[in-house]
């Protein structure tokens, strides 16, 4: 492809462009219901029109391409795991339940000393509530490699806390 084929084709990109960036634009927020994911569906729809290097012979098909993609760009956003896994800062509490219980924090700060690939396990696992086959999708991990290294990381924690520990309280006689 020469220079002016290249040129020609941004030029006819950005045509397309200026025509719909609008329409798209709307439909992504009444879909989407926030700036923020908007903007970035929007990105991902020109993206994949840029990509796609489609040539729509009259401009009812440019159109009705740029909103089925824009549609489907949407539902995949609403479905992501990240939409799914996130909670608005209003929502969150102001202190965490970790302040209160001594015994706790002492579990977090022993948590947080261990090394990346336990405490990061633990921590999804015990914390933040996810299954080990979340984790493994989240850490493009094995299955098996997580579970093997919960229980060392459970064992390395239990040996910083000085006892065996079940449900984050020591065991009767264990300390």
């Amino acid at each position: 492809m020469d220079n002016q084929d290249l040129t020609r084709t941004v030029s006819e990109f950005a045509e397309v462009y200026e025509r719909n960036i609008d329409m798209v634009y709307r439909l992504c927020f009444v879909l989407l219901k926030n700036t923020a994911d908007a903007d970035d569906a929007v990105q991902s729809v020109f993206l994949k029109l840029f990509n796609h290097n489609k040539t729509f012979y009259e401009r009812e098909h440019e159109k009705a391409w740029l909103i089925v993609t824009t549609k489907n760009t949407c539902k995949d956003v609403l479905k992501s795991w990240w939409r799914s896994r996130r909670v608005d800062i209003d929502v969150l509490p102001e202190k965490t339940h970790w302040d209160n219980d001594e015994q706790q924090r002492d579990i977090l700060e022993k948590l947080l000393r261990l090394p990346e690939k336990y405490r990061t396990v633990l921590y999804l696992y015990y914390v933040e509530d996810y299954s080990v086959k979340e984790i493994a999708k989240l850490l493009d991990r094995k299955e098996s490699t997580l579970q093997t290294q919960l229980s060392k990381g459970r064992t390395r924690l239990k040996t910083e806390l000085g006892g065996e520990y079940r449900d984050g309280k020591p065991i009767q006689g264990s300390i």
